[in-house]
Parts: structure tokens; sequence; C-alpha cells
């Protein structure tokens, strides 16, 4: 069943991104900001007590997450039996796509896991765990690098 076209309150589907074991993605607009989101749409919470009150536990702890490598989550919403996540939209290719192409330069490949490792760090920080780390989560853009105070 294709999203597209559909709106979940403010968020307009344009286009299926993807699809994965937590459910399905798409490209949105937030018609009130004029802006493209991503919508992550969850499968079968609505029947799980449990599973809803952890998606919504860790919403919260990941909202509150402020960090130039984690993508950030800016609604959370329950419309017609369908839990939905609402986050930042990035430009650029995910690592995975990067590596399907060769060989990556040992000082990228070092860049990469460092902006990964303090992504997590900061993570784990707020008492967050992420529990399924792969290529295809990470977009690798303009990584926005802090300096090193």
């Amino acid at each position: 069943m294709s999203l597209t076209g559909r709106t979940f309150g403010p968020y307009r589907v344009i286009a299926s991104l993807g699809a994965g074991a937590m459910g399905k993605v798409y490209t949105a607009l937030d018609t009130r900001l004029d802006r493209q989101v991503v919508l992550k749409v969850l499968s079968n919470l609505s029947d799980r007590n449990d599973l809803r009150d952890r998606f919504v536990r860790e919403a919260r702890v990941v909202a509150n997450l402020n960090h130039p490598h984690i993508c950030a989550l800016y609604d959370i919403g329950h419309q017609e039996g369908i839990d939905f996540l609402v986050l930042e939209h990035l430009e650029g290719q995910t690592l995975a796509s990067r590596l399907a192409k060769g060989r990556i330069p040992v000082n990228d490949i070092i860049n990469y896991s460092l902006d990964i490792t303090d992504a997590l760090r900061e993570a784990h920080s707020k008492r967050f765990i992420h529990r399924d780390i792969k290529a295809c989560q990470h977009i690798h853009h303009d990584f926005r690098r802090r300096e090193d105070s």
C-alpha cells in the first residue's frame, strides 16, 4: 500500500525512499513550514502498547539530541492506526552507496569513523543506544564538522 499523496497532519507524502524492518520511509512536505522532511512510517505499533510506549520514550530522547552528525527528529504522530516519525531531510549519499562505488581514501574513512563515533558518544551520553547501525543510515554530505576546541 503506497502512502504517496496521503497527508499525516501537516505532512504530505511525496515519494517512497525505501523500506526496512521498522517500516517504510518517505519524503514529505511539511505544509506548515514549507520544507521537505522525511516521514518514517512504523510497522504495527498500534496493537502493541509496550512497543508504542518504547517508541514514544525513545523519540523523546532522540528529539533532545543536538549534534551535527545526528539527524533531527521534528515530530511524532499517530493517525488512522499509523505511527510515524518526522525527521530532518538530508541531501547527500549514504555510506552504503559510497562504499558501492569502490575504495574510500583512508583519510575519509578516518573522518567518517570520527563523525559516527562522536554522534554515538553524544547519543550514549543521553542514555540512547542505537540498536541497528547500518551503512545505509549514514548520509554523507557537508558534515558541518565542528572545529576541535
